[in-house]
């Protein structure tokens, strides 16, 4: 009777221990599902980025690129008018808003270095940048300053705003017949809400008044 009694009460406390005791396995499968659910939050976080397509952080609103013939030795300059009637051309690189931020000579001085080689830069491009929102007109003309080919030059024009989103608001080519010549490549009006109307090519003179 004795080994019976002592018999049930060991079974008993076996079987309290397994229910009330911590099983290996078990830990395991839940550590296993709680890592699983962090990275199901994780890959959702990267699958949905903030949207900023098309975003881009420059110091400007606006940007007019002037751009001709590759290894062109010919020079061509860019001469822009404000709304307040302020011109920013190689000269006057820079007014209230306007600034030029590069004059292209030709070839003139153009190289640049890649990995510790000087070479030519054959891009013949110039630069300039409306630093903030002035409502009114832009005027912006081209003047062939100087030429090594004695040939009409094609000069492609972009005035893109940049900001909140990168738009181009006018793309054209206008060719330049000889040295001297200034032709009004476009003419603008930055309105109020920042967008761009009145887009026409009426010209202007801007460089022998």
């Amino acid at each position: 009777m004795t080994i019976n009694v002592n018999k049930g009460t060991t079974g008993h406390g076996y079987r309290s221990k397994r229910i009330a005791g911590s099983d290996p396995f078990t830990d395991l499968l839940f550590n296993v599902l709680l890592g699983f659910i962090l990275l199901f939050f994780i890959s959702i976080i990267f699958l949905n980025p903030e949207d900023d397509a098309g975003k881009i952080d420059v110091d400007a609103e606006y940007v007019i690129t002037v751009t001709w013939e590759d290894y062109s030795a010919d020079d061509i300059d860019t001469w822009v008018e404000d709304p307040k009637g302020q011109v920013a051309f190689y000269k006057k690189r820079e007014t209230d808003i306007l600034h030029l931020d590069r004059d292209d000579r030709g070839m003139l001085n153009d190289r640049i270095v890649v990995e510790g080689k000087e070479i030519d830069n054959p891009l013949n491009q110039e630069v300039l940048a409306l630093r903030g929102m002035m409502p009114g007109e832009y005027t912006v003309n081209l003047h062939y300053y100087d030429t090594v080919s004695f040939n009409a030059v094609p000069v492609a024009v972009k005035v893109a705003k940049v900001n909140p989103v990168y738009e181009v608001v006018y793309y054209g080519t206008t060719t330049l017949e000889e040295k001297g010549s200034e032709q009004t490549a476009v003419r603008f009006t930055v309105l109020p809400d920042g967008s761009v109307g009145n887009v026409n090519r009426l010209p202007k003179k801007l460089v022998a008044r």
